[in-house]
């Protein structure tokens, strides 16, 4: 039998309630078979996942299975807010035996849905419709100008309810539109979260980590996560685990609406020493930002620590398609404004990564004199400062004599020129601290040409989602500043004496964009840019056999779950 990304026990487990049926296509669309989805679904490189536990005291282990199980109950809430008809798919997957089926079956658990997030959301099963922009967020029928103009028919305390990260929208009896809060729209998933992560903080004895676990069960069904976001900044403990509502980009419509994740890891103590030192440059850098000095912040929130980890399992949001190599959290702007934010490295799943995508796009994309400027050391220290990024710039902002925030402002624009703020000016910041000393010289020869080289790995993922459209942004700028040139051969080089004045330049235009709030400017600006010129898309073509990205198999999880007598099985293979 094919391996699937979780075990057909353990893709039960994922269905907690019943959901919407969906809409048909029509019958002539042509579905990929059998062959052709295994192909697509190869895209991704297994990879074990594993980190070392075996230095854990016997309570922290058992601790540790309580949050992965937490974790596994936020695929299921997942797979609700991307599609109401997700769950009721699944079941059907499940009882179908053909090849044809489990080739399905793993292209759908792979990406969280029955659409290919690589191939611009192109379905590969029959039956289903479009992928909804909204999600599952808003009710049925309703479109984004119905939306609109209800949120501001709205006073401002019901206005800041309907747009914020922990509500869905639905409709009353008498068909108005009403804010639900999660605690009460997946109250039944939340409450057994909430009942696994009090158990997992009885069984722990480190401060810090039982802290946030309470607190986090308790922002479950009270819909208040303000405490526990403040208790996941001041986490200081063996184990590093992120569960709850984080990112917007599935709510395609506003970027309003937090999906459901987990992150369960094991902090790198070595690791997170070395990289402590950056924490302490943040206003200095932001001080220096290339923008009106009135857009700058001049006070910081008190706590940036950094964590570099090693993944033990994730669900959700943060395990469908593309894997996450490295987050920045919280989202919420109130407590990045009072206490910080954190920046999690995800240090094994960025060395699968490296070796099993980005060194093989080397082979095709940078001449052969350039290559030995490929590090990993690059690649991971550019990953760090993009996640620091994302804390510095334009963030809460005034439109229109109102105060907002960016991410507000710019609605569905606002990932995609997030993400390309945070690269830009994560390599415009390791230049600084590389003139400044506190990163050695031989970065300077690596940074680019390794950034360069990544260019061409997060474009992959596509200019539909955030990441792959904010990096054609970038590389297309480079080309249209001479940063980077196309050599006879195809192959994109650096061009040392424009790179950093053209990095400066974007990183310039992207924050003072953010700042005005302007949504049409940005939409025009991905739209001009946010595309794949047809030079890129030579060299796309000749990386066919390349994967995109890995599929994690959690392998440590498993043994985990087995040790504390859970059912889960091993995945097929």
């Amino acid at each position: 039998m094919i391996r699937t990304l979780l075990s057909l026990a353990a893709a039960a487990v994922l269905l907690a309630s019943p959901a919407g049926a969906a809409e048909k296509q029509p019958e002539s669309t042509r579905m990929p078979t059998a062959p052709e989805l295994k192909r697509a679904t190869a895209r991704f490189a297994p990879v074990d996942i594993q980190a070392d536990v075996s230095k854990l005291p016997e309570n922290e282990r058992r601790a540790l299975a309580k949050m992965v199980q937490a974790a596994k109950l936020m695929d299921s809430l997942f797979l609700r807010q991307v599609w109401a008809g997700n769950e009721t798919l699944l079941l059907d997957l499940l009882e179908d035996e053909s090849l044809l089926g489990r080739e399905r079956l793993h292209a759908f658990l792979l990406n969280k849905g029955p659409w290919s997030r690589l191939d611009h959301n192109a379905a590969f099963i029959p039956g289903v419709p479009a992928k909804p922009e909204a999600g599952n967020f808003y009710p049925a029928g309703a479109t984004k100008a119905d939306l609109e103009a209800w949120v501001k028919s709205l006073p401002e305390a019901q206005q800041r309810e309907a747009t914020g990260f922990f509500t869905t929208i639905r409709r009353d009896t008498a068909g108005k539109f009403i804010a639900v809060p999660y605690s009460v729209e997946y109250q039944g998933e939340l409450a057994e979260a909430a009942r696994l992560l009090r158990e997992a903080a009885e069984l722990t004895t480190q401060p810090t980590l039982k802290a946030f676990l309470s607190k986090r069960a308790e922002g479950f069904l009270s819909n208040d996560y303000y405490p526990s976001e403040v208790a996941w900044m001041e986490l200081d403990a063996s184990v590093e685990p992120t569960i709850g509502p984080y990112e917007v980009y599935e709510d395609e419509w506003f970027n309003y609406k937090a999906a459901f994740e987990a992150f369960i890891t094991l902090r790198d103590d070595a690791e997170t020493q070395k990289l402590a030192k950056f924490s302490g440059e943040l206003q200095g850098l932001e001080n220096a930002l290339p923008i009106d000095p009135k857009l700058r912040n001049p006070k910081l929130g008190a706590l940036a620590p950094i964590r570099v980890v090693n993944s033990l399992f994730s669900s959700g949001d943060a395990n469908r398609g593309v894997q996450t190599a490295a987050f920045n959290l919280p989202n919420d702007e109130r407590v990045a404004a009072e206490k910080g934010t954190k920046r999690v490295m995800l240090k094994n799943v960025q060395e699968a990564k490296f070796n099993r995508v980005l060194l093989p796009i080397t082979q095709v994309a940078l001449a052969p004199k350039d290559r030995k400027d490929v590090s990993f050391d690059a690649f991971f220290t550019h990953i760090l400062m993009h996640e620091l990024m994302h804390g510095l710039g334009p963030h809460n902002i005034t439109v229109e004599g109102k105060q907002t925030t960016v991410r507000q402002a710019l609605q569905a624009s606002s990932s995609a020129i997030e993400e390309a703020k945070a690269d830009i000016s994560g390599l415009w910041a390791l230049q600084q601290l590389v003139d400044k000393g506190v990163i050695g010289k031989e970065l300077e020869r690596t940074m680019y040409t390794t950034f360069l080289a990544s260019a061409f790995r997060s474009i992959r993922f596509g200019i539909g989602e955030a990441h792959g459209k904010g990096i054609a942004l970038q590389l297309n700028h480079f080309l249209d500043t001479g940063a980077v040139v196309v050599n006879k051969d195809g192959t994109f080089a650096v061009v040392p004496g424009k790179i950093r004045e053209s990095v400066t330049a974007l990183t310039k235009q992207l924050m003072e964009l953010q700042a005005a709030g302007n949504r049409a400017s940005a939409e025009s600006l991905l739209a001009k840019m946010g595309v794949v010129r047809p030079e890129v898309k030579r060299v796309l073509d000749k990386l066919e056999n390349v994967p995109v990205d890995i599929e994690p198999r959690y392998v440590t999880a498993e043994k985990l779950a087995l040790e504390a007598g859970g059912a889960s099985e091993p995945a097929k293979k």
